[in-house]
């Protein structure tokens, strides 16, 4: 069954570059690489709207088991991407939106850090519609690139060689 990848955020030009946005803008800059690998969504929907655009295209509870859910995430430092599957939204509302539209928790989440990281490990998270700043560039170049080898890995070789790969990073 072929994939269907979703990178959540918001469709106006304001919101390009924010912390909210990094799965839409993430994805958008990637669909390229997957070339006809995997079925692309890049919705314009609202963020809390995106099961929207998922509904039409997922229709089963077994055809979630394939979907790929990109989204930014605050817990997280810039540069590290986390993939999950089965797990809560976290108490995030594009996550929680794509639960309700598919009746389940059973896909795929590549969670991308959008937080700097502070003295300590303690991450230091920001309000999630600021942009990120100018010196924060090698942070996303480094979650684009995780984000791309997680999304090839998986594509080829599956979930857990994707988690593996990517979390022993």
């Amino acid at each position: 069954m072929k994939w269907t990848i979703i990178g959540l955020g918001n469709p106006e030009e304001k919101y390009v570059g924010t912390r909210h946005n990094a799965g839409r803008d993430f994805l958008k800059a990637l669909k390229d690489d997957l070339g006809d690998s995997a079925k692309v969504i890049i919705p314009e929907e609202y963020m809390n709207n995106s099961g929207r655009a998922v509904k039409p295209v997922v229709k089963s509870v077994k055809a979630a088991e394939h979907l790929v859910v990109l989204h930014d995430d605050l817990d997280l430092p810039l540069g590290v991407v986390k993939l999950s599957f089965g797990r809560g939204s976290g108490g995030h509302k594009g996550v929680e939106s794509v639960q309700r539209a598919v009746k389940t928790k059973n896909f795929v989440r590549v969670r991308i850090g959008v937080s700097a990281e502070r003295a300590k490990g303690r991450v230091k998270k920001f309000d999630v519609l600021s942009k990120f700043r100018p010196g924060e560039q090698a942070g996303i170049n480094v979650a684009k690139k995780n984000v791309k080898d997680a999304l090839k890995l998986l594509l080829s070789e599956g979930l857990e060689k994707a988690m593996g790969e990517i979390h022993a990073r």
